[in-house]
């Protein structure tokens, strides 16, 4: 009986704990700055891989951060390139910019891809080795703290413009491990970086990280220079739509708001 006893209320003290949790997570969710937060153990995707991951990181990010006057958990916005310009033959890379107190995103680091599948221009269907273009947002549920590949976050491909134009694919990451098919993939600690920069900033409230693929920067030196070398190519007008997009950012050092109408890309500056 004394055990039967010492079991109940081990029981009504673990759903106790379980509801009051649950509660404080609704009400975090409901009210993202509450300090109500701060006793949350943790985010729903964390682990102990994650957890390391993000003690390996910090003294990484703590020096360039500082230099930089930026902090960690302000919001951040994530551009990938393909590759540097047309025609190199590298593998691209990922920048992670974070939002100075004036609002505006400064560039913390640039990764290189240590590896991506198919060639320049968007993703057309499952299983063409394709990796995306276009424009994404990753929020905390597409976070994957037991990945295959260390770490990985879903893309969200395809998305409502993709939806919009019949391109079909799933489960489209930024991943470590660096072996891609059909993803981004990072080395390890460049994945441990990326996560703890999206960890910190979805703490602070963010909702959504956006992630914008783009072939390569999208002046129009390169543009011209592509078409010039590839006449008559396929994806001239998605291009253009992409640099709209790229213009934008680079002019506001804003992430611009993006929809989709009719199958195409809608920007506009967020309020």
């Amino acid at each position: 009986m004394r055990g039967g006893r010492s079991m109940g209320k081990g029981l009504r003290r673990s759903i106790a704990t379980a509801l009051m949790l649950a509660a404080l997570a609704a009400l975090a969710a409901v009210h993202p700055a509450s300090p109500l937060r701060q006793y949350l153990p943790s985010l729903p995707f964390e682990t102990h891989r994650a957890r390391k991951a993000v003690r390996n990181a910090k003294p990484r990010l703590a020096g360039e951060l500082e230099k930089k006057g930026l902090h960690l958990g302000a919001p951040l916005f994530i551009r990938i390139y393909k590759t540097s310009a047309p025609g190199a033959a590298d593998q691209g890379r990922l920048e992670a910019w974070l939002r100075a107190r004036n609002g505006k995103y400064v560039l913390l680091r640039a990764y290189p891809v240590c590896a991506r599948s198919g060639h320049l221009g968007p993703k057309l269907k499952e299983g063409d080795g394709q990796s995306p273009e276009g424009f994404y947002a990753v929020g905390p549920g597409r976070m994957n703290p037991r990945s295959r590949y260390h770490l990985s976050f879903n893309l969200g491909f395809p998305n409502a413009h993709d939806r919009a134009n019949g391109w079909t694919g799933s489960f489209l990451m930024v991943h470590g491990k660096c072996v891609s098919i059909g993803c981004y993939a990072m080395t390890d600690p460049v994945i441990e970086d990326i996560w703890t920069l999206m960890r910190a900033a979805f703490r602070e409230g963010q909702k959504r990280v956006p992630v914008h693929i783009f072939p390569f920067p999208m002046s129009d030196e390169n543009l011209e220079r592509w078409m010039k070398e590839h006449p008559g190519w396929r994806w001239a007008g998605f291009w253009r739509e992409l640099q709209e997009g790229w213009r934008m950012f680079e002019q506001t050092r804003t992430p611009p708001a993006v929809s989709t109408r009719a199958g195409h890309y809608v920007f506009r500056t967020p309020r």
